[in-house]
């Protein structure tokens, strides 16, 4: 038997997971201000954030997203979102929430990989995994043209669902992590995929359906409560 140890990754989802609430928000509302996106783009944004924040994900719902994305990128270039994302990451970290941050450490301590993995895009998950350093992140990544604006078309999956099995798969296949020993961290049934894929699955404040289903499997799940002022 090899004696060498197999390298194990804990995988974090990111909205309501590590954060409150959603990444895409300050986002929109930074692009808003850049004039990089219309007023009607951000009335929808607030109202999808809203519910968001209310009731979690649904696959329409960031069916819709993807594509309200995508168009509203068309053309710009990937240097200015680059920029909005680091003028936004403060932000993010400050919402990091104090369960989650514990759950980075002990990976930390144990010697574990730990990266983001979520639907939004990658110019912005990539910069809040590097200021909370972190040893990666795998996001959604839009299609460049040659002078490095976005053609309004994915580039590879959409980083949801059976989409985020198929990138930490891909990450597992590049680092040698064995997935049958690693952990995933999600809220929401919809990351049920990766939650399967890997040896250890926790629940972090889940859902409605997904605490049914956690306490169905045995899986752990850690609450995070509400601020208390």
């Amino acid at each position: 038997m090899s004696s060498e140890r197999s390298r194990i990754a804990a995988f974090f989802d990111l909205d309501r997971t590590l954060i409150r609430g959603s990444a895409n928000y300050p986002l929109a509302i930074a692009a808003f201000r850049a004039g990089l996106v219309p007023w009607r783009e951000l009335a929808a944004d607030t109202v999808n954030a809203v519910r968001f924040k209310r009731h979690g994900s649904t696959d329409a719902g960031s069916a819709e997203l993807r594509e309200r994305i995508l168009r509203a990128v068309k053309g710009i270039r990937q240097s200015d979102i680059i920029h909005l994302g680091d003028r936004v990451t403060p932000g993010l970290v400050r919402r990091l929430i104090p369960q989650a941050a514990r759950l980075l450490a002990e990976h930390h301590t144990r010697g574990e990989d730990r990266v983001v993995v979520s639907a939004s895009p990658i110019e912005l998950v990539g910069r809040f995994a590097e200021a909370l350093g972190l040893e990666g992140a795998v996001a959604t990544r839009a299609e460049l043209d040659g002078e490095g604006r976005y053609t309004g078309r994915l580039a590879g999956e959409f980083c949801y669902g059976k989409g985020k099995v198929i990138e930490i798969e891909k990450l597992a296949a590049e680092r040698g992590y064995d997935l049958a020993q690693c952990y995933a961290y999600s809220d929401s049934l919809s990351d049920l995929p990766m939650l399967e894929r890997v040896g250890n699955a926790v629940a972090v404040n889940p859902d409605k359906e997904l605490r049914v289903l956690a306490a169905d499997r045995g899986w752990p799940v850690v609450e995070v409560g509400r601020r208390r002022h």
